[in-house]
């Protein structure tokens, strides 16, 4: 698997700031840091060809900066190119999907068996 790693202007109190977002299969996870300090994580189980994202969460110290938008974002762009569908069971990820209808081509249904497999893994 090709890890992804973006660097990102983060909207941050300092502009000079920068949020890099990669995949770190062996935890099964996005991880979003700032100038090298983990911001946050979006976690995710793959079930045959789909990534199912269940968990997205920014520490405290990063929240309102708009850095889970940009893991999400760049979390789904990364399963997409790697030839994944998309679930989305986090109710981050639901939602940012619903307004940001970018992804809608790899865009699968939740159904009981992702629930199921995300329980699983979490």
């Amino acid at each position: 698997m090709t890890a992804i790693c973006l660097m990102l202007p983060a909207l941050l109190r300092h502009s000079e700031d920068m949020a890099e977002v990669r995949n770190i299969p062996e935890a099964r996870h996005y991880e979003i840091t700032v100038d090298g300090e983990h911001a946050g994580l979006a976690a995710y189980t793959d079930s045959g060809d789909q990534r199912i994202f269940y968990h997205t969460e920014i520490d405290d110290k990063f929240g309102g900066q708009g850095l889970a938008g940009e893991l999400v974002s760049a979390a789904l762009t990364d399963a997409r190119a790697a030839g994944k569908r998309l679930v989305a069971v986090c109710p981050y990820v639901a939602k940012y999907v619903q307004k940001h209808h970018d992804f809608d081509d790899a865009l699968d249904p939740v159904t009981p068996e992702a629930v199921a497999a995300a329980q699983a893994a979490n």
